[in-house]
């Protein structure tokens, strides 16, 4: 421990990572020391002073509910690293649109999932970032405003989640990254955390001039790093992770760091009365969503566990992503003749259960018209000459087909949404 700021020094660190003063008692290292001047000594004091007791709290409470749901599960080892069932998802609170919407109405998983976590090793990373970002955002803050920076980026995470479900718009490299083909559970505290890493990221960039080195490191662009490697990570693993809502959570923490007013040290407290209030108007908010979940708890086992409206949703929107992605690979062998993994799309395409049969025929005829492309791309020999080797361009009465096809599929996807938002 620093015997100057009291801050934790690492076994083998030649200094506090906080304030500079050497751990080493080399004489060489004395000499050369400059300390710190009193505002660091003094800013660094006061925070690591600071309470976190309600990191604590939350991370207790992801793990508390976590047993309930192992134990909801049959205490079976093997669903703590393969996953819990989604109808024990559903009924802990995870976020399901089509609980959400009509005619349910659940409002309260717009709160719950960020309780709630899939298995042992999501809850394990989350569980650890959260120890390690919680502290630090409660001890500069307070916390009453870390709960108001947990609760209300946990919810906008869990918003982003919610409006990511667009099989329309999950196509492509970006589209796959944020958008969703399918309304499958999501939860855990992830958006928060990324709402506690964008709060760290403003604050740095706002307090640069007057942090201590060891604070400046840290946080602002120190966070850099931890934002862009974790976007990275959700690009790679687009399909399981949930991008949406950690672009929710940072981007709402950012912004609520960005209006809220930090309370210096030494500073007298302003509005601390009213940031009381919020901290149990969150609170609360928090157990009624858990209340209302207990309510709804065995209703909402049977919905999970009733195969007509879940599973045509799904089998309608796996259609959709489907289609969508062989239309994108048809277009870009007519535009860019570009012929990779036409063979892998076309054998997805064929394997997909289809929801009706006028979907079948649709499918169907785009296989066809992208086998015919195909094949006269293939076939046709680059022009002579210095200009550019692409073939030929498609022959136009398949270009035709082509759009005509699509003007048909279009027309019915407007059918078939119209029926599935009655449903």
């Amino acid at each position: 421990m620093c015997r100057n700021c009291g801050a934790i020094v690492g076994a083998g660190e030649p200094q506090c990572a906080v304030c500079g003063t050497p751990n080493a008692q080399s004489p060489e290292r004395l000499q050369n020391y400059r300390p710190a001047d009193r505002e660091t000594i003094r800013f660094a004091r006061a925070i690591l002073s600071r309470p976190n007791i309600f990191t604590i709290v939350v991370l207790m409470a992801n793990l508390f509910v976590f047993m309930l749901m192992w134990q909801s599960s049959g205490m079976s080892s093997q669903v703590l690293w393969q996953g819990f069932p989604e109808p024990v998802l559903a009924a802990y609170g995870a976020k399901l649109n089509y609980l959400i919407n009509a005619p349910h109405y659940q409002w309260w998983r717009f709160i719950t999932p960020m309780f709630v976590h899939v298995n042992l090793p999501h809850l394990l990373v989350n569980m650890y970032s959260l120890w390690i970002v919680g502290p630090y955002v409660e001890k500069l803050y307070g916390s009453a405003k870390f709960i108001a920076f947990w609760v209300l980026t946990g919810i906008a995470g869990v918003v982003g989640s919610y409006l990511s479900v667009q099989p329309r718009l999950a196509t492509g490299g970006f589209g796959r990254f944020l958008f969703k083909t399918a309304d499958i559970p999501s939860a855990g505290a992830s958006g928060a955390l990324f709402g506690l890493v964008g709060v760290l990221f403003i604050f740095g960039i706002k307090f640069r001039r007057e942090l201590p080195e060891g604070f400046r490191r840290a946080f602002g662009t120190g966070m850099l790093p931890i934002i862009i490697i974790n976007l990275f990570i959700g690009y790679i693993g687009r399909g399981f992770i949930d991008n949406a809502a950690h672009l929710g959570g940072l981007l709402s923490g950012a912004a609520l760091a960005t209006v809220i007013q930090y309370r210096r040290v030494g500073e007298r407290r302003g509005l601390a009365a009213a940031w009381r209030v919020l901290q149990v108007v969150a609170l609360s908010l928090v157990v009624i969503a858990f209340y209302k979940t207990g309510r709804s708890f065995n209703r909402s086992l049977q919905l999970a566990n009733v195969p007509t409206m879940n599973q045509q949703a799904q089998l309608f929107l796996s259609y959709i992503g489907t289609m969508n992605a062989l239309r994108e690979k048809t277009a870009a062998v007519i535009r860019d003749r570009d012929l990779s993994n036409v063979s892998g799309l076309t054998q997805l395409a064929v394997q997909a259960p289809a929801p009706d049969a006028r979907a079948a025929e649709l499918r169907e005829r785009l296989v066809a018209i992208l086998s015919r492309v195909a094949s006269a791309v293939a076939s046709a020999s680059p022009p002579q000459g210095n200009g550019p080797r692409l073939p030929p361009p498609v022959d136009q009465k398949l270009v035709d087909e082509f759009q005509q096809w699509n003007a048909e599929y279009d027309q019915w996807l407007a059918g078939a949404g119209n029926i599935k938002a009655k449903s």
